[in-house]
C-alpha cells in the first residue's frame, strides 16, 4: 500500500502537490496563504522551508504533514492501530456538512482495479465533512451498486483507511478489497480453508465469493457509512 514514488525531499514534496493541483505556482501559493515570490524563494533555496510554511500547506491542501515533512507514509496517511477502531456506523450527513474536516474524494471506490493510495490527491479532492465521530486520519469515497444494500446505499458514500498487513483482518467486518481485475466492497468472512477468505454482501441476491488471500492486493476497512441526504 505504498507509494509507487515518494518525492526525495520536502521541495520535490511541494513541487508535487502544485504538479497535481493543476495550479500554477502562483496560484497554489495564494491558495496556501503565502506570498508567490516567497514561495519561489522557499522553492529555489533561497530561504529555509520553516514550519509555518508547512502548516499552511498542511491546513489549506488536507494533506499530511508527516508525509510533508520527512516523506513517511502515504501524502494522507491513515493510523494503523485497527484493534482500537469501532465498527462501521452509519452517521446522517447533510449538505452543509461538506467543510474543512475528513476529505471527500471523487472516485467511485468499486470501479476500477488501481491501487485507491495513488489515488488520493489533492485534486481529486471535491470537499470536507466535518463531524466529531469521523476519524480525521480517514478518507471518504462513494461506492455504486446495489451488492452492499441496505447497509450501504447505492451512490453512498464510506469513510475508508487502508490495512497494512491484509491478513490483520478483523473478520465480520466491511472493507474495500482491491484484486488485480477489480475492486469491491464487502464483508470479509473467515473460510474453512485459511488460504482463502469469503466475500459476503449484504443484498441476498448476490452469492459470497471465495478467493485466495495472497490475491488481495490491499485492503480498506471501512470505519463510517454516511447516508447523505442533500438539502434545497
Amino acid at each position: 500500500m505504498e507509494l509507487q514514488h515518494q518525492p526525495d525531499n520536502v521541495l520535490d514534496r511541494i513541487r508535487y502537490l502544485i504538479g497535481i493541483s493543476r495550479m500554477t505556482q502562483a496560484r497554489f501559493a495564494e491558495r496556501v496563504g503565502i506570498n508567490p515570490t516567497n514561495l519561489s524563494k522557499y522553492l529555489s533555496g533561497k530561504i529555509p522551508v520553516t514550519d509555518s510554511l508547512l502548516n499552511k500547506i498542511v491546513v489549506n491542501t488536507g494533506v499530511s504533514k508527516g508525509w510533508l515533512r520527512d516523506g513517511s507514509d502515504v501524502p494522507f496517511p491513515r493510523r494503523d492501530e485497527p484493534e482500537t477502531i469501532e465498527s462501521a456506523t452509519p452517521i446522517e450527513v447533510s449538505e452543509s456538512c461538506l467543510r474543512q474536516g475528513v476529505p471527500v474524494y471523487d472516485i467511485d471506490v468499486t470501479a476500477g482495479c488501481l491501487e485507491l493510495s495513488r489515488m488520493l490527491t489533492v485534486d481529486r479532492i471535491a470537499g470536507y465533512v466535518d463531524l466529531p465521530r469521523l476519524d480525521p486520519d480517514c478518507v471518504i469515497v462513494r461506492v455504486n451498486g446495489d451488492s452492499m444494500e441496505p447497509v450501504i446505499h447505492n451512490g453512498g458514500f464510506i469513510s475508508i483507511r487502508p490495512l497494512r498487513n491484509p491478513r490483520n483482518i478483523f473478520w465480520g467486518r466491511i472493507y474495500v478489497v482491491v484484486m488485480e481485475d477489480y475492486r469491491m466492497v464487502k464483508y470479509l468472512r473467515r473460510n474453512d480453508d485459511p488460504a482463502m477468505v469469503t466475500l459476503r454482501s449484504a443484498n441476498p441476491g448476490y452469492d459470497d465469493m471465495e478467493v485466495p488471500l495472497d490475491e488481495i492486493q490491499s485492503l480498506f476497512l471501512v470505519e463510517a457509512i454516511l447516508h447523505c441526504e442533500l438539502l434545497s
